[in-house]
């Protein structure tokens, strides 16, 4: 019961900007956990390594990213893993640093929340899977096929980070 009195005492002092900005964060963090396991675990792509659903415009393919986007610098060992994960951490915690200390507008709030929601998502990602990030959307269209995966938590930051530069 004491965490509970805490929380509530925290959320009371919380503006209701900082509260969406939270209750943004969290949601999209656990989409994209939920949605991870679901595909991954439930459906068993980690074994079957591809799965169709409306192709060529939606595939789940398996895919271990142990680099940045695109699997950049994914051969760099494992002090990369542990400086992207703390890399993550900062700047979402200067995120929501700069967020609370500006009063921020309405799209700034949703805009930052995503894009931390997101770089936390994939942060846990490498502390559960031993440094890599499970991507299992594979998006191809008239004719142009793409040879990458991504997860929920890329959309979040990339919608969060451009969303952010225009606000």
């Amino acid at each position: 019961m004491p965490i509970l009195q805490w929380l509530s005492q925290v959320l009371g002092i919380l503006d209701i900007e900082m509260r969406k900005f939270y209750f943004i964060l969290i949601a999209s963090f656990c989409f994209d956990q939920i949605s991870k396991w679901f595909v991954v675990f439930w459906l068993n792509l980690i074994s079957l390594n591809s799965i169709d659903v409306l192709p060529p415009f939606l595939n789940f393919r398996m895919g271990w990213n142990y680099g940045v986007n695109f699997g950049l610098f994914g051969q760099q060992g494992e002090l990369k893993s542990y400086f992207l994960i703390m890399l993550s951490i900062i700047i979402s915690g200067l995120i929501t640093f700069w967020i609370y200390r500006i009063k921020a507008s309405n799209f700034q709030v949703i805009f930052g929340a995503l894009l931390c929601g997101g770089a936390l998502a994939n942060a846990f990602d490498r502390i559960i899977y031993n440094g890599a990030v499970a991507d299992f959307l594979n998006m191809s269209c008239c004719g142009i096929y793409n040879p990458f995966v991504f997860n929920f938590a890329d959309v979040f930051i990339f919608i969060g980070a451009v969303g952010l530069a225009f606000s």
